[in-house]
This record gives structure tokens, C-alpha cells and sequence, in this order.
């Protein structure tokens, strides 16, 4: 029998258009009468939700328009925002360690009814560690794009508050949503609301919310939403905090390999003329993989508006010695303003 929870949240899938979502839960149910010894009812359930899938996919092959997307309502609008990523871990230049730990969250969340079928939950909550630039944004947006999910990136700046009670109370709002709602959760810049409850700045209101977090984020998910949180300063993180995700994966900057595998992805064709490829990864070494791709675009847009049809390694050295600057200029800015 399905819990009141469910019953609310297929309602709410209903009211939202979302059937997926309430093909989902109505998944879920099936788990749970399986679990009970109720096989026939279980398998019932499971067919007919074969059954409104096959039916839906003819329909959009019928159907020309396109599909909506499941957009922030009521108090959540300037709380999260929504994308619709069609990137996937193939656009990716990852090491093989991180891709295996990527795929392993998705196979248990593309077999997640398996799993409920045999009491387990699939896991959900990823925290994703590793300097600017390093990809852990992108990896969100390319899980949301394996899934098939919407991308809702909560904006901690409208999340946090000065008002004492009142970011628990928005959090309670976004928790809600990923009960209700199967997406996958970006939480990006996460040491914003994760820092450690002991710090020496630290406020009574920040603890609360951090309370709050970690209460909220052990709720039963209905929906297995995905829940991502991004970082780069790990060390400041609250440790009881780490321990609520299913994993946390630490990205470095890129290994000579990976700077070539990056630096072909983006010269596609134009790059085919490139022999000095030490000269061009020494120049990278000590660069994220976000500037790396960024001056390796440079280097194509300017190849393009100059009417070349190949660029050479001389001019991908100058873009990268150009970022390198960029970066120690910042730096020193920063260091000048403390």
C-alpha cells in the first residue's frame, strides 16, 4: 500500500505534468508490495508502467513539439535555478579513476528499481572536491545529461539569509522539491553553507543551517534524486558532514594525457598540423582544465575570424602563457586586497 508521502508526491507529479515522476514513484510502490510478499500486485504495477512508457514514447515520436521543461514554481523561483544539460561524460576529459566512480552512481541510479527491489537505496549524494576549474561543474551538468534529469542549481546567495530561521526555512523548501521532484541538485561553492561548525567565524545562524542541512539531506528520497555539492576548499568542511554523502571525489588538474586530450577535443580539425606537444603540456602544467579549454577555444575563434584552417603549437603556447598570466595577476590582486 502506498505510503501518504507517495500518495502526495504522485499527486503533486500529477498537478506538475511530471509523468516520469509519477511513473517513478508508482516504481517505487511496486518495491515496496514486492518486499511485502504481494508479487502479483508488485508485477501488476511494473506493467503497467511498461505499458504508459511505451505509450508515451509512441506518442512523442507522433508529436513535433517540444518538451517542456520542469521549471521552478511558486516560493522555489530565485531559489534554484533549471537547466536542461545535454552534456555527457564522453564531453569529459577525466581520469580513469574519477570516470569509474562516475559511472558507478549512474549504473545505481539507471538500476535503482533493482536495487529498492532488494531493500537497498542507490546512491544519490555525490560531493565533488577539487580546485576552480577542474570540472566538477561540468560533471553535474553530464549526470543530469546521462540521466536524462533537469539540472536545478540552488543560488546559495538567495538560499543564505541574515534572518534568523528563515535559510532552514528555504532549505526545508529545496528538500521538499528534491523529495517531490527527480532531478539532479547542484549545490555549487558548497563551503558557503558547509563550513565547519567550530570555526572562529562562525554564527549561531550558520550552525542551525548546517544542523538543518545534514538532518534534511538523511530524509528518505522517494524519487532518488541525484544531490551534488561542489567544493574547493575541502578542509573546511564540517566532518559530520562528509560523512552523509555517498562518496566524495577529488579532482586534480590535469596530467600530461589529459592536457592533450583536452587540447584535441577542442582544436578538432585545426589541431592535426600539431607536432610539439611537450612544448604546448609544459606550458600547461600547473593550469586547470577550465583554462586550458579556454585558451584552447581562443585559439580557435581568432584561427577562424584570420581565415586559417589549422592553428600551430606557437599559438596555443602564447594563449596558455596568456591564462597563466591572467592567473597570477589575480592572485596578486587578491593577495593585495587582504
Amino acid at each position: 500500500m502506498a505510503t501518504a508521502n507517495q500518495i502526495v508526491a504522485l499527486l503533486k507529479s500529477h498537478i506538475n505534468d511530471d509523468e516520469e515522476q509519477l511513473l517513478s514513484i508508482a516504481l517505487q510502490v511496486a518495491a515496496a508490495e514486492a518486499r511485502r510478499g504481494r508479487d502479483s500486485k508488485a508485477q501488476e504495477l511494473r506493467d503497467l508502467v511498461d505499458r504508459a512508457r511505451k505509450e508515451n514514447k509512441s506518442h512523442k515520436r507522433r508529436s513535433r513539439a517540444p518538451t517542456s521543461l520542469a521549471t521552478p514554481r511558486g516560493d522555489l523561483v530565485g531559489l534554484v535555478h533549471a537547466s536542461d544539460p545535454k552534456t555527457t561524460l564522453n564531453d569529459m576529459v577525466l581520469s580513469a579513476e574519477v570516470e569509474e566512480r562516475l559511472q558507478s552512481l549512474l549504473h545505481q541510479q539507471w538500476q535503482r528499481d533493482r536495487l529498492r527491489d532488494h531493500g537497498q537505496r542507490p546512491s544519490a549524494h555525490l560531493l565533488l572536491v577539487g580546485p576552480p576549474g577542474s570540472g566538477k561543474t561540468m560533471t553535474a551538468a553530464a549526470i543530469a545529461g546521462e540521466l536524462k534529469l533537469p539540472l536545478m542549481t540552488i543560488r546559495l546567495e538567495n538560499l543564505i539569509t541574515r534572518f534568523l530561521g528563515e535559510t532552514a526555512a528555504k532549505m526545508r523548501l529545496v528538500f521538499d522539491e528534491i523529495a517531490n521532484r527527480r532531478a539532479v541538485y547542484l549545490f555549487d561553492e558548497f563551503d558557503a553553507l558547509g563550513a565547519s561548525r567550530g570555526r572562529d567565524n562562525d554564527v549561531g545562524e550558520m550552525r542551525r543551517v548546517l544542523n538543518s542541512f545534514l538532518l534534511f539531506v538523511e530524509e528518505p528520497n522517494s524519487t532518488d534524486s541525484v544531490v551534488i555539492a561542489t567544493t574547493n576548499h575541502p578542509k573546511i568542511l564540517d566532518h559530520a558532514l562528509l560523512r552523509r554523502f555517498d562518496d566524495v571525489i577529488e579532482y586534480e588538474l590535469p596530467t600530461t594525457a589529459e592536457v592533450r586530450g583536452i587540447v584535441k577535443d577542442c582544436l578538432g580539425s585545426m589541431g592535426a598540423k600539431i607536432r610539439a606537444w611537450k612544448k604546448i603540456t609544459d606550458t600547461a602544467v600547473g593550469l586547470s582544465h577550465g583554462e586550458i579549454t579556454r585558451a584552447a577555444l581562443e585559439v580557435v575563434k581568432l584561427a577562424i575570424l584570420d581565415h586559417q584552417e589549422s592553428v600551430t603549437a606557437n599559438q596555443l603556447v602564447r594563449a596558455l602563457e596568456n591564462r597563466r598570466s591572467m592567473r597570477i595577476s589575480m592572485h596578486s590582486n587578491a593577495t593585495d586586497q587582504q
